[in-house]
């Protein structure tokens, strides 16, 4: 597929998203752009989830890594199901009640100013880690299937990668990215769909006949319970898969944001029930791309592609859609479904991380109406080139699966979060407010620690995903020792 080809299709997708965000904008006033007046259905919203929940990483990364883990990330999804549940029941109430732009305004009002600051913060280094490696990913893909025919450097890449962005939420912020995210969703799942329809066209297979192949039995292990030692292992899978849901969605501004734009509680848990459900069904649809990705490429000779002098799993399904002789409609509908999961994440990102910094860190209800605008205008603006620096910054070290690196940065990012919210719900201790810092400081610190010790040192036990919550238990420890009645 020639790279003008693809380039067009970039253009006339970013020219609808466009649209939409001009017919959706609505007044360019803040409460727009926070909270889009809270009117957004609750049905839009759940099912724009889908797709930002997703976004490139999973679209790329999870069917990538079928290669060499199969469907063991099931499990960590599963998990995922649980903690949505536990979102809905007990933390947007909270969040509801109170009526709050920003969530981590529940942490001023509960323990005080710093505590409230410390979680800000610990979401802004969580958001922009993570929408950066999700970014990273479809721009590492750009770039080695377009622009670098077009000898393009990769930091350029990135600029253009986010400055479109930046255009289409900088007016409506969330209430254009409710409207946005539905058809990025839409155009994920067709993408996904027909790239398995014709994959299998491809090895004169029927769909049941790949369901019931051997082939696919080589890929489908999805439970692993042979010993707890391992990092895979069942039980740590699920127990983290549901910390990160409740970290990750429920403690992340993000996420929360879109959530928060529904009329009332029980839609918004609504919108959250039914989302979580299609979420793993969707998911699922991903491993079964993942394992047909590997068969396809093992009957006909097609090496996984290198990055940085190593393979890289997370580029196969590109390397089939973009090089393969399946024709340009699979490789069209797969760059619609990689935009599309890739951006529906990383606009929203980059709209929460200006929510949160005008709200949690400037206070910006204390200014003037025309000067919070303006200065809402000029943080997007800031946010953005934080993006661009940190993605460059990844392009450079990063050596490991996407998804994978992901998680593993959620297990200290979020933790002190799991932390501050478990103690402020489930104790009526006050706490010393100036030591919250120091205790989630320290609580990042001893798990640092703790992953990158030898196994041998634990009996041959291997960390997996387990350590958000053991990060978010050594936080509410600590906060513990500097209560107060």
């Amino acid at each position: 597929m020639s790279s003008t080809i693809i380039l067009l299709v970039i253009i006339l997708y970013f020219f609808g998203l466009f649209f939409i965000s001009n017919l959706t904008t609505g007044s360019n006033d803040n409460q727009t752009f926070f909270s889009a007046n809270k009117e957004s259905p609750w049905y839009l919203v759940a099912f724009g989830m889908v797709g930002a929940s997703l976004s490139g990483i999973t679209f790329i990364s999870v069917p990538g890594d079928v290669g060499t883990t199969q469907f063991t990330y099931f499990q960590v999804v599963l998990g995922y199901l649980f903690g949505y549940f536990i979102v809905a029941l007990v933390l947007l109430p909270i969040y509801y009640k109170l009526n709050l732009t920003s969530i981590y305004e529940y942490l001023k009002v509960r323990f005080g100013n710093i505590s409230h600051k410390t979680g800000a913060f610990f979401f802004f280094i969580s958001r922009i880690t993570g929408a950066s490696f999700r970014l990273y990913l479809v721009a590492i893909v750009l770039q080695q299937f377009v622009f670098n025919d077009l000898s393009i450097p990769f930091e350029i890449t990135v600029v253009i990668s986010v400055v479109l962005i930046w255009i289409y939420t900088f007016r409506g912020g969330i209430k254009t990215i409710v409207w946005t995210d539905t058809l990025q969703t839409t155009f994920m799942l067709i993408s996904v769909l027909l790239s398995i329809y014709l994959i299998n066209d491809s090895l004169n297979w029927s769909f049941s006949d790949f369901i019931f192949s051997n082939e696919l039995k080589n890929y489908s292990d999805f439970i692993v319970t042979e010993s707890i030692l391992e990092k895979n292992h069942f039980i740590k899978s699920f127990i983290g898969g549901m910390f990160i849901t409740i970290c990750m969605t429920g403690l992340d501004q993000d996420m929360m944001q879109k959530n928060l734009t529904c009329k009332s509680l029980k839609e918004a848990q609504k919108n959250m029930i039914v989302f979580s459900v299609v979420l793993v069904f969707v998911t699922f649809i991903f491993l079964l791309l993942g394992s047909l990705l590997f068969i396809y490429a093992n009957e006909f000779n097609i090496a996984i592609p290198e990055l940085n002098g190593s393979t890289n799993t997370d580029l196969l399904f590109p390397e089939i859609a973009l090089n393969s002789n399946l024709g340009s409609l699979i490789g069209i509908t797969f760059l619609l479904g990689l935009i599309a999961a890739a951006y529906s994440s990383a606009d929203s990102a980059l709209t929460s991380l200006t929510t949160s910094y005008c709200v949690d860190f400037i206070d910006i209800s204390n200014k003037t109406k025309e000067y919070q605008i303006k200065i809402r205008k000029r943080v997007h603006v800031y946010m953005s080139l934080v993006l661009v620096l940190v993605i460059i910054i990844f392009e450079k070290f990063m050596d490991r699966s996407v998804i994978d690196g992901l998680l593993v940065l959620a297990g200290y990012t979020y933790g002190p979060l799991l932390g501050l919210f478990a103690f402020g719900i489930f104790t009526k201790y006050k706490v010393h407010d100036k030591y919250v810092w120091i205790v989630t400081v320290l609580s990042v610190i001893s798990v640092a620690l703790l992953a990158n010790l030898d196994p041998g040192l634990l009996g041959g036990y291997k960390i997996g995903y387990e350590l958000l919550p053991i990060n978010g238990l050594i936080t509410f420890c600590g906060l513990i020792l500097i209560r107060r009645k």
